[in-house]
């Protein structure tokens, strides 16, 4: 089954960070990894991984960081894991290859679709902006 790996994991509570900080407030890569307990150099990476999907904007030189792209209640979960993991596939037979011989597919075919369906429903559901508000979407107290 899916499993988050650690760089996924990373990815969320860096992204996290930056959803709880002011809006168009830039954030050192080294700040976001101590606030995160990230390690900085794996964090930079993923970061890198964000900016060119268009989930952060990086800026370089003096006052330079990230920032959120675009308002983390327009983010979603699944946008960040994929980022990291790539897409949510329970089982090989949903990357379109057959896993039985001949042209069929394998007899729970349907059934890891199904589950593909709902976990990315799931994930669809859920924004940053819920996450970096707390677990069930109210504010932090």
């Amino acid at each position: 089954m899916m499993e988050l790996t650690r760089k996924g994991e990373y990815a969320i509570r860096g992204i996290i960070y930056l959803a709880q900080q002011p809006p168009g407030r830039v954030s050192l890569i080294s700040e976001i990894a101590a606030a995160a307990d990230v390690p900085q150099t794996f964090l930079a990476k993923i970061f890198q991984s964000f900016a060119k999907l268009g989930l952060v904007v990086s800026s370089r030189g003096t006052g330079g960081g990230f920032v959120l792209a675009r308002p983390a209640s327009a983010i979603t979960m699944r946008e960040v894991v994929e980022a990291v993991e790539g897409p949510i596939l329970p089982n090989r037979c949903l990357l379109g290859a057959s896993c039985e011989r001949g042209t069929g597919h394998c007899l729970v075919h349907d059934v890891w679709r199904q589950v593909q369906t709902e976990v990315v429903n799931i994930l669809d559901a859920v924004t940053i902006d819920t996450l970096a508000r707390g677990r069930d979407g109210r504010d932090a107290a």
